[in-house]
């Protein structure tokens, strides 16, 4: 069975950045672990919570086969710093597929993981990612290789469903 791990703030996550694509790769067979800064039962920016699965410490990208991050009010306040970069750097250089929606490319922006890539994200991480030189579009969902990358809430179904397709 293959795994994905998302990366959620552990408080501020956009829920439907969540839930949508989390519902897509478990449609598709794949189990998916949530991985937080810290255990226990992390909050959405609305209503959803969810239960994380282990802490951004405990982590080993290669036991995953995609690695993403999910946007919303708290991403870049928990998850734009040195050991997520880490992470997503060896899971890179490991050939993993990595997904980040909305404001979310900008921690991949901050590790050097978006140089040359065609991305998209929410727009006020626009010239962040640009900045890093990355070839910025603004579509709802852009794929580059074993990067998928999304705008924001709206396509999160469709960013899901790429994930999935991929890792097929």
């Amino acid at each position: 069975m293959k795994k994905a791990a998302m990366f959620i703030a552990f408080q501020g996550f956009r829920d439907e950045e969540y839930t949508e694509p989390k519902k897509a790769l478990e449609a598709a067979g794949i189990k998916v672990d949530t991985v937080s800064t810290a255990r226990g039962s992390a909050r959405g920016k609305f209503r959803v919570t969810a239960q994380v699965d282990y802490t951004i410490d405990e982590v080993n990208p290669a036991e995953y086969d995609a690695l993403t991050l999910v946007g919303g009010p708290g991403a870049l306040e928990y998850l734009d710093n040195e050991k997520v970069h880490k992470i997503f750097q060896r899971a890179s250089l490991q050939g993993k597929l990595i997904g980040a929606i909305c404001i979310s490319p900008v921690v991949l922006a901050h590790a050097g993981l978006l140089t040359g890539k065609t991305v998209t994200c929410f727009p006020e991480g626009a010239e962040e990612v640009k900045k890093s030189g990355a070839n910025y579009t603004g579509k709802d969902v852009e794929v580059d290789g074993k990067l998928v990358t999304a705008s924001g809430p709206i396509p999160a179904k469709k960013y899901g469903l790429a994930l999935a397709e991929l890792l097929k």
